[in-house]
């Protein structure tokens, strides 16, 4: 049996783009023909914005099939594999302590920081919500049964309130999850995530760390020392690290950058 982690770019959002990209260059020559009661000019507007409307979805169906070129877990390139190797390389448990993976998804990251730290074990939590459908819990506990590790727990989790005591894990991890939770303070969710994590754990946090998204990441790493974290920097993962420049650029996630620590 052979894990399955999904692919970071759903086959849904591609097909829904060609489908789209489809209907409405069919719209577009239906409008220059029409014959409705509308003059040339204004029929060949409608279709010009049709057309247009096509290509957008086409141009986006073509990069949507890059990206997923790029993540697959089965192509040549298997970005999404490095990126998950290159955040659980910095998660070391001690004899018989906990690591937290917040956002497990597939789980993916949480069973790379099991298979590193078999004298640990892994706690992987996700939300698991409708609009990743794809994920669950089962598929992360089928994943692990692939992989062969057993060092390993998964539940349903929210990272905005975890529900575990202050100090309660040996190491906290996490990989592009944030930025997708609305409606929430970037900061705030790091600093919950921290909450759990004990005096002397390790944190490696990887995430669209823009300041648009997370503010002023250089006064939060200030705070953190202020609050007597033994190390905490950030590193940007875009440029060399865990993928290209280039393909930071053309994927989007040139704001990549992991958050790693000692509390």
């Amino acid at each position: 049996m052979k894990p399955d982690y999904r692919n970071w770019m759903p086959k849904g959002m591609i097909m829904g783009l060609g489908t789209a990209a489809g209907v409405l260059a069919a719209g577009s020559a239906a409008a220059v023909r029409s014959r409705l009661p509308l003059d040339r000019t204004s029929r060949h507007l409608a279709g010009a914005v049709l057309g247009l409307g096509a290509v957008g979805c086409l141009a986006g169906a073509a990069w949507s099939l890059y990206a997923r070129a790029m993540f697959s877990y089965e192509g040549g390139r298997q970005l999404s594999r490095q990126i998950i190797e290159g955040v659980a390389s910095y998660i070391e448990l001690p004899e018989g302590g906990v690591g937290l993976d917040v956002g497990c998804g597939s789980g993916a990251l949480t069973i790379a920081c099991a298979k590193r730290n078999p004298q640990g074990r892994m706690v992987g939590i996700d939300r698991w919500g409708v609009e990743y459908a794809s994920y669950s819990r089962k598929l992360c506990e089928r994943n692990a049964r692939a992989e062969g590790v057993s060092n390993i727990t998964f539940q349903q989790g929210d990272a905005r309130h975890l529900d575990f005591p202050d100090e309660t894990f040996d190491a906290v991890t996490s990989n592009y999850v944030y930025h997708n939770i609305t409606g929430a303070d970037k900061q705030t969710l790091l600093r919950e995530s921290l909450r759990v994590l004990k005096r002397g754990g390790v944190f490696a946090i990887h995430d669209l760390m823009e300041p648009s998204r997370y503010g002023d990441m250089d006064e939060f790493l200030r705070k953190l020392r202020e609050d007597g974290f033994q190390e905490a920097q950030l590193l940007p993962t875009a440029y060399g690290s865990f993928m290209t420049p280039w393909e930071g650029k053309t994927l989007f996630l040139s704001g990549s950058a992991l958050l790693v620590g000692r509390k």
